[in-house]
């Protein structure tokens, strides 16, 4: 148990690093005053450019990925069965966090999107590629950024039930991260409902 704990905490801080920002003060931007504010792939993308937006987005997803990788090697191993698959969760679900809320930042973070697809892909292939498939399709007929990232994360759950390991505690953790990437994304909603959402 003490090693979950120790894994959640891991996870939570990778989570944490603030990649947007640190790339953005290596060109002497600081991304939270500038575009939207937002520290995530989509603002570096529209203040720093394409290429660096790139690079943030896989990193973003490399810190959600990477601790769910250790997490299902390690915790089987420590965990009772039928009880790893929450610990395993549970570093999900920190390391997503992380990114919303970091310390450094004071707790204002990102809205997951990347990390969450990070965890996702990690978790099951196929249906992360089918949310991924969801968001390129959305994008590419409106250039909303937004509404892509909302209808992929609400894509995710139903198709982890459908192509995926049908485990409570990895559904659980799907539905989880889809209510804090729809609460993130409630200004956005806002925008959309007044159609004044920006695009990119």
């Amino acid at each position: 148990m003490l090693l979950a704990v120790a894994a959640v905490i891991v996870a939570y801080l990778a989570g944490s690093i603030p990649f947007g920002v640190l790339f953005a003060r290596a060109r002497g931007v600081d991304i939270q005053k500038e575009g939207s504010g937002n520290i995530g792939a989509t603002n570096a993308a529209r203040v720093l450019g394409k290429r660096v937006g790139a690079l943030v987005l896989l990193c973003d997803a490399a810190k959600g990925a990477l601790p769910l990788l250790g997490a299902r090697w390690l915790l089987p191993a420590y965990l009772p069965e039928g009880r790893w698959t929450w610990g395993v969760a549970a570093v999900g679900i920190a390391a997503f966090v992380g990114h919303l809320a970091p310390p450094w930042l004071r707790f204002r973070g990102g809205k997951g999107v990347a990390t969450g697809f990070g965890v996702m892909l990690a978790l099951s292939p196929l249906p992360a590629l089918v949310a991924g498939a969801v968001f390129v399709a959305v994008y590419a007929a409106w250039r909303i950024a937004s509404l892509g990232s909302l209808l992929a994360a609400t894509t995710f759950a139903p198709a982890l039930w459908f192509f995926g390991p049908r485990d409570d505690a990895f559904l659980a953790m799907a539905a989880a991260m889809w209510v804090l990437i729809v609460i993130k994304h409630r200004g956005n909603i806002g925008r959309m409902l007044r159609r004044s959402e920006n695009k990119v």
